[in-house]
This record gives C-alpha cells, sequence and structure tokens, in this order.
C-alpha cells in the first residue's frame, strides 16, 4: 500500500527545482549573437535592510551567539532544512535551532551552534567560512573558524539562494553585500520577472519573463544597469517559478517551473556556456497533472526526462556537471538523482530510490563525490554519500527521530 503523502505545492521562487526554458526539444536552440534591444530595468533603492526578524536569535552585527562546540549537546537532530559542503569529507546541516558540523562524511555529527528559528540556508566558501540563514526574518550568522564560533552579521535581504564569491562580498538574488552581509544594496532588475534573479558576480546576471505566449531569459553584463533578451521560446504552460545557477561569467543553467495537479509539477531546464548565444535543452519534463512542461510545445514528449514526477532539488557543480533529484509522491519510494557530465548533451537517471516524504536535499563536492538528505515527516532523516558520481549511494547516517 503506498504511504499516504501530503502534496506541496510547487514554490515560486527558488525551491531546488527543476527549469523551463524555450524552443524544440532537438537539444540545442542558437541565438543571435547580437542580442535583442536593451529591456528597461527596474531601479530598486540602495538601502540596508531594515525588517526585524521574528522567532529568531537577534543580537547586534559581530556578536557572538549561542554556540555550544565546546560542551556536549542534547538536542536532538530532527528534520534537516539545509546541507552545504566544505569538500567530501566535511560540511554542514541545520534544522530548526540548530546546526551541526562533520569531517568524516557524516558518520558523527557535532553541534556547533543552537538557538531559535529554522536554518533556511547554508553557504561554506571553504572549510573555515561559512554563512547561515537563519529564522523567518533571515538572520545571517557566521563562522571563520569551522564552526566553532558562530557571531550574527546582520539580516538576509530577501529569501533568495545566496552565495559567497570571497569573505566579503555575496549575492541574494539581485541583493548585494561587499562587507560579509552586514549592508546589502539591490541591483537593478527587469519589470515583471518571474522568480528570483541571479548575480554570478558584480557584472554578469540572468532573469526569466513571463510574456503572453512565451518565456524569456534576460541577461545583464553591466550589473543590471541594462538587460538583453538572450533566449525567447514560445510556451504553452504558465510559469509558477524558477531556479537559475551559474558556474562562470558565461555559463547558466535555467530552470522553469510550471503547473502542478495530480501531485505532478511540470518543469524543464536549460543551458548555456557562451552566454546565451546557444542553449541545450537538459530536461523537458511534462506531466499528465502538470500538463506541458515551460518552453516545449503542447503534445511533445521526446525531450529528455528526469525521474519523478516533480522535481527536486538543483546542483550546479561545473559548466559539465550538474546533478538534479526527482520525487514521486505516489511512490513507495519517492526520491531519486539524476545527473548530466556533458553540459547537457546526455541526461543519465541513477537506478535507486530513496525513502522520505519531506523535502529532499543535495550537495556535492564535486562530479563525483557529494550526499543526499532524505526527509519525512514520521520516519528519521537519513544520508546517503556517493563517490560514484551518483552511480552508487552509501547510507552514512540515521538522524533522530521526529517527536
Amino acid at each position: 500500500m503506498l504511504k499516504k503523502y501530503v502534496p506541496v505545492l510547487a514554490l515560486a521562487v527558488m525551491t531546488l527545482a527543476g527549469c523551463e526554458s524555450s524552443g524544440t526539444t532537438n537539444g540545442t536552440v542558437s541565438v543571435s549573437d547580437a542580442p535583442q534591444s536593451t529591456a528597461a530595468a527596474s531601479s530598486q533603492p540602495t538601502v540596508a535592510p531594515t525588517a526585524q526578524p521574528t522567532g529568531q536569535t537577534t543580537t547586534p552585527s559581530g556578536t557572538p551567539v549561542s554556540g555550544t562546540s565546546d560542551k556536549p549537546s542534547k538536542v536532538a537532530m530532527t528534520g534537516v532544512t539545509a546541507v552545504r559542503l566544505a569538500d567530501a569529507k566535511s560540511g554542514w546541516i541545520g534544522g530548526n535551532g540548530w546546526i551541526a558540523h562533520t569531517d568524516d562524511s557524516g558518520a558523527k555529527w557535532q553541534i556547533q551552534y543552537e538557538g531559535k528559528g529554522e536554518v533556511k540556508q547554508l553557504f561554506a566558501l571553504n572549510g573555515k567560512e561559512a554563512w547561515a540563514s537563519v529564522g523567518t526574518g533571515g538572520s545571517l550568522l557566521s563562522t571563520k573558524d569551522g564552526g566553532q564560533h558562530w557571531t550574527s552579521v546582520g539580516q538576509m535581504p530577501n529569501a533568495a539562494f545566496f552565495h559567497f564569491v570571497s569573505k566579503g562580498e555575496a549575492f541574494s538574488g539581485n541583493a548585494h553585500t561587499v562587507d560579509g552581509g552586514v549592508k546589502w544594496t539591490n541591483m537593478p532588475v527587469p519589470e515583471g520577472i518571474t522568480g528570483d534573479a541571479y548575480f554570478h558576480d558584480a557584472s554578469n546576471g540572468w532573469a526569466v519573463k513571463q510574456g503572453k505566449d512565451t518565456v524569456e531569459v534576460m541577461r545583464t553584463q553591466d550589473g543590471g544597469k541594462t538587460w538583453n533578451n538572450v533566449m525567447s521560446r514560445k510556451s504553452a504552460a504558465g510559469l509558477t517559478g524558477t531556479v537559475i545557477r551559474s558556474a562562470g561569467a558565461n555559463d547558466a543553467w535555467i530552470e522553469l517551473i510550471g503547473e502542478s495537479g495530480m501531485t505532478q509539477t511540470s518543469y524543464s531546464l536549460f543551458h548555456t556556456k557562451d552566454g546565451g548565444k546557444t542553449w541545450q535543452t537538459v530536461l523537458a519534463n511534462s506531466t499528465a497533472g502538470g500538463g506541458p512542461a515551460p518552453g516545449i510545445p503542447a503534445g511533445d514528449t521526446a525531450g529528455p526526462k528526469n525521474t519523478g514526477s516533480k522535481p527536486g532539488p538543483l546542483y550546479v557543480v561545473s559548466p559539465d556537471v550538474a546533478f538534479m533529484g526527482g520525487q514521486c509522491p505516489s511512490c513507495d519510494k519517492p526520491n531519486s538523482v539524476g545527473w548530466t557530465k556533458d553540459g547537457g548533451k546526455t541526461w543519465v537517471n541513477g537506478k535507486e530510490t530513496f525513502t522520505g516524504y519531506g523535502e529532499l536535499l543535495l550537495g556535492m563536492a564535486d562530479a563525483n563525490q557529494g550526499w543526499l538528505i532524505t526527509n519525512d515527516h514520521e520516519q528519521p532523516s537519513v544520508m546517503y554519500t556517493t563517490g560514484t558520481g551518483g552511480v552508487n549511494w552509501k547510507k552514512a547516517h540515521t538522524f533522530d527521530a521526529p517527536k
């Protein structure tokens, strides 16, 4: 008998889910070397965020927050909500009110932080420097010593995916900081975009707009001052969300999320290595319940497909390598992982499946080594590791059972 599942609606901002694109499903879409005319960018105010967090630890910037790295912790490690690797053996996970660290690929964990609020995101620049977004209001915590001490440095400006490019500079959607997250400024983005923009660096950024019957991918090379349309595709499906990742100044992986129905969500994934001149159709997951994948003609079922009936997390390693989870809420083992290692020209669906009806988390250290964490409302979260690029997974740790 299939386990009862509570459907989760596709998120419109940045779930790690599938993306959409425009064009045919033959793999590559050519776009003119001369981009279309510049789109008008909406100039947003340059201010530090002022919203106060709720339900979380609040301390002045740079002030130490609760840490337990020097004493045993009695915190129950239930419901993992975020993961980030520093390398194949070491990294961090977070949950409701805690952050933990491992240096042996997840066999043993040490609670480093205890406090109020759920850990929303983690990012590690290396084995020493890492950041965490905690609580509804997005308190930003940081460590400079591998998690032995955590300090509150400021507030997240939004709930978008954040990434640091140095110990001082980071991006969260179109928000930019150069002082480690103390103050953020907003970079201009086109009006009417779907989901969050993504900036690879201070110059290069990407965003997605939906027209009447089209999906458009926009690119900036001057920090948002001007935006050019670098891909436009006919689309019968409406967009409900986007996920954008980049592994280089001219690299972009655009995940477009369509509509949902019967625990199914349609989505597409497109990739460019040359700044949007040419595009690769990586995935085209149309579903009976969600309809056609965004940017894919209705009735076209010939494109490459990921396993599962809805998208899981997307993790980009390099311009050639990306992994993506798939989820099937009506299956006994609903979780799976697929990948490409040639920039999206071919897609491989992993043969292993995993239990867990909650959020699926994925982190990769390189093309071969990574972590997968499954969650469930009734059963403990479980961590698996791979050293074979997703071909085989080994159970590394079973966390505490939900209360």
